[in-house]
């Protein structure tokens, strides 16, 4: 099979089109955006195709017919009329100090007025956009396009620096608020970042733009869809099967257990993360590929100062309205969490207008959980994973003893003022082993009454665990039995193992065992 061209990184539409790379065709949405609103914001995670999105709408304004040949929008757009575009993109700057911000907005007013001179440079950065955009009506006699990409990488880039945070949210408070001021001059303005800050003018001062985030017909506007997917990739598809030694469904189970999951609308098509599916296409090998491209610091931060429990965090619901007022709360981390593509929406209950969230995917889930393993235990995420993977290596060889020996080296490895802490630490502890032993055999942790607190599988065993802090193990056994933990699994066919284990607060380890 002839080598394609996959546009891993490519996020300018004519050089995809002129030098060959394959695209998967989203301009009949384009279309529909451009023929039926004039301003619109859309949040998606980094990596999920808004550059790319912004370019292709930079080459429909700018004309540009011959870059559409092919594709949809083609056969609906007759007229191919060329508007002044303005493109702002704040995404490679750093923003280490209050100069980054307005160096990289000067550095864009001072290209848009070499386009349309006349102006005065010694004006507020805001004064200078508002001219800028009038001249360019002005001397073109056509309504100006404005197009801002990943409009709070300066926000999210300062979250744990309160002055500077505020000081940016000023500049761009004023700089923003233009659009509104030069609505009879904007012929059509799209808007993308990852997260929606509800204090920016972009969502107070401004005309509210149409939100697209949580919008229906928009929810495969960024991201591959399953058909797309197929369509656009089966020589791919069928290479990585050969590669990976699997059949075509069994391929395509493992690229939709990996990759996709991405729902941002509750009736609208999952989607696969575009970065991580086309890598997995081009070096025929499953990776993180998305999820080592940028690691959830923030996030993690976040997490750490709310009240949020862990375990809970897939599968929580919360109302619509989060979205809506989100403030970056840290005792209210969950939205943007999800606007960060680290939870999706699994579900929606219209009475009561709550969402339910989840991980989208096994990248995102491993990756999440291995991240945080270092926040709640002295793990490094390296050593962590090497004691993961042995775990999973004692239990598939049906060794309780040797699993539980090195869950006691594991907690003795925790100092003393990490280990001082509330009888949910430990249960968090206990969930991230458990979840994460999930990329070798399969695992699930308590999720519901009537379960016990883990349940592993392997090829021969079924192990249920039960946990008793300041308990014995011959309660936890006892528990196991009374409640019928086993008796779902008793028609399975493999080996049911019962393990009561007691935690003792005071020496802060696992104590005693027992296997039934």
């Amino acid at each position: 099979m002839a080598l394609r061209k996959l546009p891993i990184g490519i996020q300018d539409f004519p050089s995809m089109r002129e030098d060959g790379y394959l695209y998967v065709d989203k301009t009949a949405l384009v279309y529909k955006l451009v023929s039926e609103g004039r301003i619109y914001f859309l949040s998606r995670p980094r990596r999920f195709g808004k550059s790319l999105l912004l370019s292709t709408l930079g080459a429909y304004f700018d004309g540009r017919k011959e870059l559409f040949t092919g594709l949809a929008i083609e056969k609906l757009e007759s007229d191919w009329i060329e508007y002044p575009v303005l493109r702002l993109d704040l995404n490679a700057e750093k923003y280490e100090s209050v100069g980054a911000l307005q160096s990289i907005l000067n550095r864009h007013l001072e290209s848009w007025e070499s386009k349309f001179p006349g102006g005065h440079v010694d004006r507020s950065l805001a004064e200078r956009f508002i001219g800028v955009i009038e001249r360019a009506y002005l001397q073109t006699g056509r309504r100006v396009v404005v197009l801002i990409d990943e409009y709070d990488k300066p926000l999210l880039g300062v979250l744990d620096s309160p002055e500077l945070l505020k000081e940016y949210k000023n500049t761009l408070k004023a700089f923003y608020g233009v659009l509104k001021s030069a609505d009879a001059w904007l012929k059509f303005a799209f808007i993308t970042g990852v997260t929606k800050f509800g204090q920016v003018s972009v969502f107070s001062d401004l005309n509210q733009p149409t939100d697209l985030s949580l919008d229906a017909a928009s929810a495969d506007l960024c991201g591959i869809t399953e058909q797309e997917l197929l369509a656009n990739f089966a020589p791919e598809l069928e290479a990585l099967a050969i590669k990976q030694k699997l059949s075509p469904d069994e391929c395509l189970v493992k690229v939709r257990n990996m990759y996709n999951g991405y729902k941002f609308h509750q009736e609208g098509p999952s989607v696969f993360n575009p970065f991580s599916t086309l890598n997995l296409l081009r070096s025929k090998e499953f990776k993180d590929y998305w999820f080592q491209t940028g690691t959830p610091t923030f996030l993690v931060e976040l997490l750490k100062k709310s009240d949020t429990d862990l375990r809970e965090v897939d599968g929580v619901e919360i109302p619509a309205s989060a979205f809506s007022d989100y403030k970056t709360d840290p005792d209210r981390p969950l939205p943007v969490i999800y606007q960060s593509g680290y939870l999706t929406i699994q579900d929606y209950d219209p009475v009561l207008r709550f969402y339910k969230l989840g991980f989208p995917n096994d990248e995102v889930r491993y990756g999440f959980l291995s991240f945080l393993l270092p926040s709640y235990t002295p793990q490094q995420s390296d050593k962590g994973g090497f004691h993961i993977g042995k775990f999973s290596q004692e239990l598939r060889a049906g060794d309780v003893e040797a699993f539980l020996t090195r869950m006691i080296s594991f907690f003795e490895g925790i100092p003393y003022d990490l280990n001082t802490k509330t009888e949910r630490h430990y249960q968090v502890v206990f969930y991230l082993i458990f979840s994460l032993l999930g990329q070798y055999i399969r695992s699930e942790v308590k999720s519901a009454k009537g379960r016990a607190d883990a349940v592993v599988w392997t090829q021969d065993n079924i192990f249920v665990f039960e946990f008793k802090l300041n308990g014995t193990a011959e309660e936890a056994l006892a528990q196991i039995d009374a409640k019928g933990y086993c008796v779902p699994f008793k028609v399975d066919g493999r080996t049911v193992v019962k393990v009561g284990v007691e935690f003792d607060k005071t020496t802060r380890n696992i104590g005693r065992w027992l296997v039934g």
